[in-house]
């Protein structure tokens, strides 16, 4: 066997990780351990005796406890290990690590705004105000999808339907959440201009959602109303002239040298596996470091995936109040699941238990790597525009599409992706860089990967892999197109958080 066939993350840990297939009876080189069961590759194995009961330690952290009694060599996964109740440290500020700024910080080509912001690429977004102006949304945009060499320096005209709007209470959590949502991406320096399409009687009305978006580039924010047109063919023909004239403007904007501390990037993950705490999070987190280093900022999410976790985060805190802003989300996160009857632990998905992730605590673990080592210098809620600089928190769930269409909301003109079993996967108007966390899988799904990070587990060292990442965060916002954009992806992930009663 490989010595290099199991990982050992912390000289505490209860468990290894396997890089490769394991075979019964095989010896385990770096220790005096026989393998008893067949462990496949990112799966555990039990460096040693564990009693029924006891707590069992990957990252020298509790991912749950023995069900029953587990001999060294044995295969620790869902029939052997299961959640359990203990307390947490919150050790509020007591990790806060304030990393060196870059005298010279990178620079990137893009799009400068009139409003100091800088995007990624120009696109011209159409937004429904409600399901019922999909339709229009939908014609209004795929008018132009063939005019590409008309306008060479916008990126296209996006549509951005969803499935709310009404049905929904006209106040409330809800609708505030839908608006923040439609309102942010209005806002985001990705679109030179907007045209929000509604069809009238609805519970989300345009007008108060051009009201919060406030000052904007003259002509570049439009609303066609359905009833007040005449209906679809009306409203597509009208929304068609009032595009085609945002197009011309749109045009005008050229890519400029800018500081990358223009950048905010949002920091996500899908279809994990027991080598995403491993490899391509903490390389990621890695990346996340030298952003922030650069006077950049990053945006960790996904309240379901770093419960359990949360207190690596809070030892970050700026302050006692962010710290508390976190625990809040959590708990309301508590309620919430239990009143729809769930449970925060029916995570991991089985796919992630099918690549060796057992317990919500083992994913969210690794999933709070992504946020690197960097102190934490705000927590906002769903779709909340982030105002603070260095590295910050999103409240979202963890399904992906919901979950980065709030970070975009929020400003993020760039996300970074993880998956280690092959999430398909791009964001509306935002390119999606996705990262592999293991080489089969880049090798298997090239067309659909960006980045390499399985590399690390042969030998390639964790600083040059967040580097690598951080050269791709620089150069697809510059405009090189990230293999999402290529395949298409976008255009059915635009996908608000629907929170509260359908009515």
């Amino acid at each position: 066997m490989n010595p290099s066939s199991v990982i050992r993350l912390h000289a505490s840990d209860d468990v290894l990780i396997a890089t490769q297939q394991l075979l019964p009876a095989t010896p385990v080189p770096s220790g005096n351990l026989i393998v008893r069961d067949l462990i496949p590759p990112g799966h555990k194995v039990a460096a040693h005796d564990i009693a029924a009961g006891e707590a069992v330690r990957r990252y020298n952290q509790i991912i749950g406890f023995a069900k029953v009694n587990i001999a060294a060599g044995q295969h620790v996964h869902s029939h052997n290990l299961s959640m359990g109740e203990f307390s947490r440290d919150y050790a509020i500020g007591q990790g806060v690590r304030e990393l060196p700024k870059v005298e010279h910080p990178a620079t990137f080509m893009g799009y400068k705004r009139p409003n100091g912001k800088v995007g990624t690429r120009n696109y011209i977004g159409i937004i429904a105000s409600v399901n019922c102006s999909a339709t229009v949304v939908r014609a209004i945009a795929g008018h132009f999808a063939n005019r590409q060499t008309e306008f060479p320096n916008v990126d296209g005209v996006i549509a951005l339907p969803h499935p709310l709007g009404c049905g929904m209470g006209a106040t409330g959590e809800g609708m505030d959440i839908l608006r923040r949502t439609l309102v942010g991406y209005a806002k985001h320096p990705n679109f030179a201009g907007v045209l929000f399409v509604g069809l009238g009687c609805e519970q989300n009305q345009i007008a108060p959602l051009v009201q919060l978006v406030g000052d904007h580039e003259p002509d570049m924010l439009q609303s066609v109303v359905m009833q007040a047109e005449g209906g679809t063919t009306a409203a597509i023909k009208k929304g068609i002239s009032l595009v085609t004239a945002m197009l011309e403007r749109a045009n005008t904007y050229q890519r400029e040298a800018v500081s990358v501390s223009h950048l905010i990037v949002g920091l996500n993950c899908g279809g994990s596996d027991g080598y995403s705490g491993i490899t391509a999070n903490p390389a990621l987190g890695g990346a996340s470091d030298l952003l922030v280093a650069h006077g950049g900022t990053t945006i960790l999410s996904e309240t379901p995936e770093i419960y359990g976790a949360e207190h690596l985060l809070t030892r970050r805190a700026a302050s006692p109040e962010i710290a508390q802003k976190l625990i809040d989300r959590i708990e309301w996160w508590k309620a919430y699941t239990t009143r729809n009857g769930n449970q925060m632990d029916n995570n991991p998905s089985v796919g992630n238990k099918a690549g060796g992730l057992t317990t919500i605590l083992e994913k969210s673990l690794g999933a709070v790597a992504k946020g690197g080592t960097s102190t934490l210098n705000g927590v906002y809620q769903y779709a909340e525009q982030i105002n603070a600089k260095g590295f910050v928190y999103m409240d979202t769930p963890g399904y992906d599409p919901v979950s980065a269409t709030g970070q975009a909301a929020g400003g993020a003109q760039i996300i970074c992706f993880t998956t280690g079993r092959g999430s398909a996967f791009g964001c509306a108007g935002v390119p999606t860089i996705k990262l592999a966390t293991n080489n089969a899988l880049y090798e298997r799904m090239r067309d659909d990967m960006d980045v390499n990070c399985g590399d690390l587990i042969t030998g390639t060292p964790m600083t040059e892999i967040s580097q690598r990442i951080f050269d791709a965060i620089v150069r697809h916002a510059s405009g090189e197109k990230v293999r999402s954009e290529e395949l298409g992806y976008g255009n059915d992930e635009f996908l608000p958080w629907q929170v509260g009663a359908v009515m």
